[in-house]
């Protein structure tokens, strides 16, 4: 099979996987901040023997250079604040109003590109972020002011925020791909994102020790699926697919998501007529501004 078959699997593998990550965080009672940090603390234990128990890699990682370093660290702190963010607007909104907003990151990867990356933003990509943030307006004010139900301002805000993180966890896992392994990649980002979802646990009081085997048994299985089958197969998978289809898959998170949790019967949570117009305004958006500047960005 071709590496590019390969990846192309590996990718929709990725996507599907991911939206689960979702379903898990409403499944469980434990604190948000209690999950982000055990997410990626399991997701990290997972892939640690992958890199470190490999001479080659365990060499790769003491030759990096000072300053990839220094930014892996903070891609890795922007990781935890994205986490720290996202996992508690799940708790606050509806699982699709939560997604969607959280995967509107082309909204800033694009308009930083430009300005900061001299990479040009088309007509079609203006078009597309003007779309999306009046999506984004329908989706928040709509729901905030007119049918507020289990989407609340706060959780709308948070997911935004976990948004903004990811654009810029995005940016610069881009910039470091391209001179750094994945296994060196992941370790050091994933690693430094844990220490700092523990500092913020702590900061606020978040619970690490009474803590359900349940939850954490979903945990676990979120770090596995999401984790290692989504996140970190989807970042391998980048190297091998065009660009094109890198960016269009991304809309099948919020989508999937969203069915997912109108399904499950522990969960049924029906989307506002808000959400679902909204929703698709920013996905459209989404899908013309990130048509071109991931054709450009991605190698």
């Amino acid at each position: 099979m071709k590496v590019e078959k390969k990846a192309n699997i590996a990718i929709s593998v990725s996507v599907l996987s991911v939206s689960f990550a979702a379903i898990f965080i409403v499944s469980i009672d434990a604190p948000a901040l209690s999950i982000s940090f055990y997410r990626l603390l399991f997701t990290t234990l997972i892939i640690s023997p992958y890199v470190l128990f490999y001479k080659k890699r365990r060499n790769e990682l003491s030759s990096l250079s000072r300053k990839n370093i220094i930014l892996m660290i903070g891609i890795g702190i922007i990781l935890a604040l994205h986490f720290a963010f996202w996992i508690t607007s799940l708790k606050l909104t509806s699982v699709a109003s939560s997604v969607i907003l959280v995967t509107a990151h082309p909204l800033l990867v694009g308009p930083v590109s430009h300005f900061f990356l001299k990479e040009k933003l088309s007509f079609v990509n203006y078009i597309g972020i003007i779309l999306s943030v009046f999506g984004v307006i329908i989706l928040v004010y709509g729901n905030y002011g007119f049918a507020l139900g289990i989407d609340t301002l706060q959780g709308n805000i948070l997911a935004i925020l976990g948004g903004v993180a990811a654009g810029f966890y995005i940016l610069g896992g881009r910039k470091l791909r391209k001179t750094v392994s994945i296994g060196s990649y992941v370790i050091v980002v994933y690693s430094v994102g844990t220490i700092v979802l523990f500092c913020i646990c702590i900061l606020f009081n978040a619970p690490l020790i009474k803590i359900s085997l349940f939850d954490l048994g979903v945990i676990i299985l979120m770090a596995i699926v999401a984790g290692i089958f989504g996140h970190t197969l989807y970042n391998w998978s980048l190297q091998h697919i065009r660009a094109s289809v890198a960016s269009v898959v991304l809309l099948g998170e919020p989508i999937g998501s969203s069915i997912l949790a109108f399904l499950l019967p522990w969960i049924q949570q029906t989307p506002s007529y808000f959400t679902i117009v909204g929703g698709g305004v920013i996905l459209s958006g989404i899908y013309l501004t990130s048509r071109k500047i991931y054709e450009n960005k991605i190698s």
